[in-house]
């Protein structure tokens, strides 16, 4: 298994269901603005406690 290389880190989270709604839109637009971005890897956390639910999405990249 060959160890993914990148030199940046893109970290999209939230807590508010109404943000949690729009993620994948703020995730395309971040894309749409950097095109020079490869996405090497991706990693997406859902935690959560009695009250509240966040969702993290971790983008791993390099340039293209």
């Amino acid at each position: 298994m060959s160890i993914p290389q990148f030199t940046g880190v893109k970290v999209f989270s939230t807590t508010l269901a109404r943000d949690r709604e729009v993620m994948g839109e703020k995730i395309t637009n971040w894309l749409k603005e950097n095109p020079t971005a490869d996405i090497v890897d991706k990693e997406v956390t859902q935690s959560s406690d009695k009250e509240f639910h966040c969702l993290t999405v971790t983008l791993f990249y390099k340039p293209k």
